[in-house]
């Protein structure tokens, strides 16, 4: 009723505006009462409303420079360029006119003047004038919030030399990439600069590039993933109280994204120092700072600032050295003598408090009529958003659909595919889903009883190929069995039945997959009869996917649901402990729910991933390590 506008006024005017006469959020919100500052929000959405309004109708500037023909087509969006009072001013270049002119812009932080620049990405005529500006202010690192390309348009050209190209000059200055780290949201790059001061003198500066890739245009990204890219990007460039070199952040325009990750990390680093938040306040400055700065059709991106800070006073840092492992662990087994519960039990509390929840409308595609029939539970139903559209034609009785939802890794978005044991009309559509996303392994988590009409086989367990719907023929190549563990090696082939695809010369290779299958895991168990078995199937997955391009892994439990959680949060642990030496099932799981809520169903199987971990650095990390070396 509050968002529709049949309240009357003075209800809105007494939770929008304070005893002063000012909008309630004109003021630092301690940290202690952030929680509630937001439940009110969430309670009446209204008021997300009138504080952007209010934010938003500040002091314009003038924009002279900006608006200059000579510099009009340097600008990506005319609705965020750069005011006059502090635009950042190139060093002019001797006969170029407006060669001072880069569409970026000094911003405040809470706490610093000037701590930031925020700018639009390079294009072909400004990329010159990017690096420029980087080397003239000696930025200490780039944050990058966008992709290069992005529904059907350039967001942003890439100013950083490809894998294959040893570097590039842009002006006067050389570029280089020197190493590059890849996680499932944002790469990590290294990147060196050398400027040729004249024909034998050089000067070489270093600096990272931060580039979060999960990000469209007009969306909000996951909290936690944001959280942990900031995390990342602090812990290498620490304070801005300690050094006076700024920090460049850049989406496509320079407004709506850059705006976004400016109040987080602002705000973040108040909490820090001051204990409080001042996220409408802080909002007003960057629009004063610069135009478009949070986007103003997309009042999302003002609520998600809110719902992200909010995530960090419930969740706050929940990684810690892998050194500290079982201590941590020992600690987390204690009960806390008032709430009767141990850290275990406290946090997956939080995550299922903190887990997404779909709506119907959320699912359309898995109900509607012909689809229906292809769940095993009609309460288990992919989100269209997150699940895998099969491509394959079988035949115009066959849909795109499949119970399955992607689930990112530590290291690869949308590194697995979840989905349920096939129903007896439904194997087609699953060899579709391993052809059409090129997947390299299939792992199965169970062993259903032998003959069963619940659970029919789907792979040919003997020698001789096997037809599966009208389209895929699965040949047999080899397998191995060990204890607890059985493999087999598959050549998926396929027919092309489609008119025309087939008038148009259209070839469909065969495909390579390697089927896993966990045998110490019963029905009606919630924990496999060997962890070490479990660990060991991760390991013989992983040192498969390294000797063929990796793609994703399709894990496949008799529901769908359970077990398949364990699986995918447990591998990004291990990989974090090998690449980062830190442990975080917290986020794990929670990232392992985002697109399946039922993941990770109960408490068991969340502190069993604890366990494997565990399990992990005791017996295998060292020996890995050595292997690697």
């Amino acid at each position: 009723m509050l968002n529709s506008g049949l309240l009357p006024l003075y209800f809105i005017i007494r939770f929008a505006v304070g005893p002063n006469g000012v909008i309630s959020g004109d003021k630092k919100i301690p940290k202690e009462c952030f929680v509630k500052h937001c439940d009110q929000r969430r309670k009446y959405p209204v008021l997300y409303k009138l504080e952007f309004q209010a934010a938003v109708k500040v002091e314009t500037h003038s924009c002279r420079h900006a608006t200059k023909p000579n510099n009009k087509e340097k600008n990506q969006n005319p609705k965020c360029i750069a005011y006059d009072y502090n635009r950042v001013v190139l060093d002019q270049l001797p006969n170029v006119p407006d060669s001072d002119y880069v569409n970026a812009s000094y911003v405040d932080s809470l706490l610093k003047p000037n701590a930031y620049i925020v700018t639009q990405g390079p294009t072909e005529n400004t990329v010159n004038d990017f690096w420029r500006m980087i080397w003239q202010e000696n930025a200490c690192c780039i944050v990058m919030l966008t992709k290069t390309f992005d529904f059907i348009k350039v967001m942003c050209i890439q100013y950083w030399p490809s894998a294959k190209v040893n570097s590039e000059n842009y002006g006067d200055l050389n570029i280089s990439v020197l190493h590059e780290e890849e996680l499932a949201n944002f790469h990590i790059r290294t990147i060196q600069v050398v400027k040729k001061q004249g024909t034998k003198e050089e000067e070489t500066r270093t600096l990272l590039q931060f580039h979060y890739t999960e990000w469209p245009c007009h969306t909000c990204p996951f909290s936690n993933a944001i959280l942990e890219f900031r995390r990342r990007m602090r812990a290498v460039v620490g304070s801005r109280l300690q050094h006076d070199n700024p920090i460049v952040v850049h989406c496509n325009d320079g407004g709506g994204r850059s705006g976004v990750y400016l109040s987080i990390d602002a705000n973040l680093e108040l909490a820090e120092e001051e204990d409080c938040y001042d996220v409408f306040g802080y909002l007003k400055t960057l629009r004063q700072s610069r135009k478009g700065m949070v986007e103003t059709l997309v009042i999302n991106q003002y609520k998600f600032i809110y719902d992200t800070l909010e995530e960090f006073v419930l969740c706050g840092f929940s990684w810690f050295p892998v050194k500290e492992l079982s201590q941590k662990l020992k600690q987390k087994s204690m009960k806390d003598i008032e709430t009767k519960l141990n850290e275990y039990q406290r946090e997956y509390q939080q995550i299922c408090k903190m887990t997404p929840r779909f709506t119907i409308g959320d699912c359309a595609g898995g109900h509607r009529g012909d689809n229906r029939e292809k769940n095993r539970d009609v309460l288990i139903v992919p989100p269209d958003n997150f699940r895998p559209y099969l491509t394959s034609f079988q035949g115009n009785t066959f849909t795109d659909y499949i119970n399955a939802v992607f689930v990112d890794g530590y290291t690869k978005p949308r590194e697995y595919i979840v989905t349920e044991w096939p129903l007896k009309h439904t194997p087609g559509d699953f060899w579709s889903l391993v052809y059409d996303y090129e997947c390299s392994a299939v792992v199965v988590l169970c062993l259903p009883p032998r003959d069963s009409q619940q659970y029919p086989p789907f792979w040919p367990e003997g020698r001789h190929s096997k037809k599966y719907g009208p389209v895929f023929t699965i040949d047999h190549i080899s397998h191995n069995h060990y204890a607890n563990i059985k493999t087999w090696l598959f050549r998926i082939n396929k027919k092309i039945v489609s008119l025309t695809e087939l008038m148009a010369g259209v070839k469909a290779p065969p495909r390579t997959v390697q089927l896993f299958q966990l045998t110490c895991w019963p029905l009606g168990h919630r924990v496999p009869t060997s962890t070490n078995s479990l660990v060991e199937l991760m390991n013989m997955v992983e040192r498969w996917r390294q000797r063929i391009d990796y793609g994703p892994v399709v894990v496949v439990s008799h529901d769908g649901r359970g077990r398949c959680g364990v699986y995918c949060a447990a591998n990004a642990c291990i990989e974090q402990v090998i690449q980062h030496g830190e442990v975080d099932v917290f986020q794990a799981v929670k990232t392992v729910r985002r697109h399946r809520p039922q993941l990770i169903e109960n408490m068991t199987e969340y502190k069993y991933c604890y366990d494997l971990v565990l399990h992990y650095v005791l017996h295998y990390l060292n020996k890995d390590q050595k292997e690697k070396k």
